[in-house]
């Protein structure tokens, strides 16, 4: 008999009845209704769903910007229901990364500086980080704009300097909340290929926010919420 194991990854974010309850005066609103999620390593997982439907607080949960109300969400291992909140800074400083809707880029700093941000934060070396992120740099095709400001830069552009500041780290997960918000069908195009090619060349795990369903379809699998749950998870295609 043979001993080869499953060749699917272990999960790098697991969620069991992950629930959330958010409290105004004498008001509840239950945000997650007993969520259940696994994401394995490497995964380019999407999430799709309405105003309202609990995506953006799941994916603060996982991303430690908040802790749950209750039930178990590991994250590279690490217990963020349970951390304290040096433990889920931590936890964004080395694990996880963010790319926003919003650039967030700083106005008065050149692209090479916006990313060498996230090494001076994260207490890495400034002097490597080209070396370091060549393959990277050369992907997102910005080699030759980290001398120019955000202003002097298309959108697209400048969410490539975005992805690639939260790249810079090598963290293990990236998180994108609605990555092609402010940009056109081109470049929002554009951004979406440009995440799959991260995913595949490099096996970076994803896990997309998104109300669109055709960019969602960009990842390997798609899950559906509605009031806080889970509805419709849909396999790899």
């Amino acid at each position: 008999m043979s001993n080869v194991s499953s060749a699917v990854p272990e999960p790098i974010i697991q969620l069991r009845d992950l629930r959330k309850v958010y409290k105004t005066g004498k008001v509840s609103v239950e945000a997650l209704r007993g969520v259940n999620l696994d994401v394995p390593k490497g995964e380019f997982l999407s999430v799709v769903g309405p105003s309202g439907s609990g995506k953006s607080t799941l994916f603060h949960i996982v991303g430690g910007l908040t802790p749950p109300t209750s039930g178990q969400v590991i994250v590279g291992g690490v217990d963020v229901g349970k951390a304290s909140d040096a433990k889920r800074t931590e936890l964004r400083r080395t694990t996880v990364a963010f790319v926003f809707q919003k650039f967030n880029l700083l106005p008065n700093l050149t692209a090479r500086d916006n990313i060498r941000t996230a090494l001076y934060i994260a207490g890495r070396p400034l002097d490597k980080f080209e070396k370091e992120l060549s393959n990277v740099l050369d992907l997102l095709g910005i080699g030759g704009r980290l001398d120019h400001r955000p202003t002097e830069m298309s959108g697209g552009e400048q969410q490539r300097v975005a992805i690639a500041r939260a790249l810079a780290t090598a963290p293990a997960i990236l998180l994108a909340d609605e990555p092609t918000g402010n940009l056109d069908s081109t470049n929002s195009r554009a951004v979406l290929n440009l995440l799959r090619d991260l995913n595949e060349r490099l096996g970076q795990t994803i896990l997309m926010i998104t109300h669109n369903d055709e960019a969602a379809a960009f990842g390997h699998r798609t899950v559906h919420m509605r009031d806080g749950q889970i509805v419709e998870p849909l396999g790899r295609s």
